[in-house]
């Protein structure tokens, strides 16, 4: 139908793009992997350059989203067909079974207290563990459980069901299947947002074989108070205290041997990290190894020189070649050539954190091919003209707004949603 929109990614991003037409009056379809909206800003503890606290900003929108009554948000589930055009275009959506009845489960967290089964925890990057059946973070919105179905003895193996046994809302139903749902959609938004670089690939950096060396997300959610050390900064080792931080630019990016485009929030990140970390104990100091400081935004460049003066944050300029472990500390020794001086140094510090490079999501290439437009030569959706139509992709009626088009923080992304919100309200007028 004219009047209706899909939008495909539940981030800050999608999320912006969906209540910016909702409140114009159009019907939104918001369909998202995951069993709550938020995307990556709800693993940020704060954001730059005004340390405000993130989900505090996410939270409020996530909720005017899922409640507002022209979004329907159909979440757990992925687009699997794509026909037709502008004004016409008809979805299928595969809903995958969460084998709880939403409707009835009340986010209570009875049965994830009961249930046995352990795993990784994707939301706190594997650093600590989460139930079979879970609810993806505090915060989530939906607040509701979902079951993991490969972990999940009951559904592998026939055995346990002590979910079921211990609800009182009796909202376990494991005879849920999957199912295709059916949109007519007169326009598209993508807004898949991004994934993190394999930097195990960069050996010289030893990560997964030096217990001291931490990617940026892993820190983040270390010092993040819903986080799995309820924000004590505790270094991987033995628990202790970091006094001495180094954080790495560029792991990945700016890299002909891996991805050579600038990741372009890497820098600050790493600055708002430095800061926390000095807020959290003043005792830490931190020095960041960069290539270029590149602090381009509204007040980027005040918050580098606070942070320089205010926190105890050194900046280095110059990529460490090498890290090695001290045995019996385990601290992290890093090589390094000062571009300043011309020498080639190693410092000991209690903690490395990697600034990995951002690459557009896996989700990219199969949308690309079920609607039938380009990707760029590293996976992000090809914009013909950035100038004009800076979010309108090969195929009328098709946006791109946020991380899946080209590197970007979270405002630039926020002010696409909004713009692709209006194209979108312009072309349907139009059409109609």
């Amino acid at each position: 139908m004219v009047n209706s929109v899909l939008v495909v990614g539940g981030g800050i991003v999608g999320t912006q793009a969906a209540l910016d037409l909702a409140d114009m009056g159009f019907t939104v379809y918001l369909v998202d992997k995951s069993p709550s909206l938020g995307g990556r800003m709800a693993q940020l503890d704060k954001t730059f350059p005004t340390n405000d606290c993130s989900i505090c900003i996410l939270a409020p929108k996530m909720v005017d989203c899922y409640q507002h009554p022209n979004v329907e948000a159909l979440l757990y589930s992925e687009v699997v067909r794509v026909e037709g055009g502008l004004g016409d275009f008809r979805v299928s959506v595969l809903r995958k079974p969460t084998y709880v009845d939403w409707e009835k489960c009340t986010g209570c967290g009875e049965c994830m207290e009961k249930c046995p089964t352990r795993v990784l925890n994707e939301f706190n990057m594997g650093l600590d563990k989460r139930k079979a059946i879970y609810v993806p973070f505090l915060q989530a919105v939906p607040k509701k459980a979902t079951i993991d179905e490969k972990a999940c003895v009951f559904l592998t193996r026939g055995k346990c069901g002590i979910c079921k046994k211990t609800c009182n809302a009796d909202a376990i139903n494991f005879e849920q299947e999957k199912r295709v749902v059916e949109l007519k959609v007169g326009a598209i938004i993508i807004a898949t947002g991004y994934e993190f670089y394999d930097v195990s690939k960069i050996q010289e950096y030893n990560y997964g074989k030096i217990e001291n060396v931490v990617t940026a997300m892993e820190f983040e959610r270390l010092i993040c108070a819903s986080g799995p050390t309820a924000g004590h900064l505790e270094r991987p080792s033995d628990k202790k205290t970091p006094e001495k931080i180094a954080f790495i630019q560029c792991v990945g990016s700016r890299d002909f041997n891996h991805n050579p485009y600038c990741s372009g929030v890497c820098c600050m990140h790493s600055v708002k990290e430095a800061i926390l970390a000095n807020e959290h104990h003043p005792e830490v100091e931190s020095t960041i190894f960069f290539i270029d400081m590149r602090a381009t935004g509204k007040k980027f460049q005040e918050y580098v020189e606070r942070a320089r003066k205010e926190y105890k944050v050194s900046l280095v300029r110059g990529r460490p070649s090498r890290l090695t472990q001290d045995p019996e500390t385990k601290n992290v020794w890093v090589w390094y050539e000062d571009t300043s001086t011309r020498r080639v140094k190693k410092e000991s510090f209690d903690m490395v954190v990697l600034a990995q490079s951002l690459v557009p999501s896996r989700e990219n290439k199969k949308l690309a091919e079920l609607i039938g437009i380009s990707l760029d030569k590293y996976g992000f959706i090809k914009i013909p003209d950035r100038v004009k139509q800076p979010v309108d992709t090969e195929k009328k009626g098709v946006f791109a707004v946020g991380y899946c088009q080209t590197p970007l923080d979270i405002p630039e992304g926020v002010a696409q949603a909004s713009s692709a919100a209006a194209r979108v309200a312009e072309l349907l007028a139009c059409h109609t």
